[in-house]
């Protein structure tokens, strides 16, 4: 019998994996380290509702950093 594998995981990884020391925050995805790391470990509702947050966090990494991507 086959299994099927199960859907991927969403995430808003785009593969810029670059922490801003001020912030605390990946400049790729705007998550922080802990973020990351637990993201597989989160529901699919606690993952859908962190990316919900993640647009507004842009503001708080400095544009000129932002800019070398």
């Amino acid at each position: 019998m086959t299994e099927t594998p199960p859907p991927p995981i969403k995430t808003p990884c785009i593969k810029v994996c670059v922490i801003d020391g001020t912030s605390g925050l990946c400049m790729g995805c705007f998550r922080s380290l802990p973020e990351v790391a637990g993201w597989g470990r989160l529901s699919e509702e606690a993952r859908e509702s962190l990316m919900a947050e993640l647009p507004d966090r842009r503001g708080r990494i400095a544009p000129e950093k932002l800019a070398m991507f």
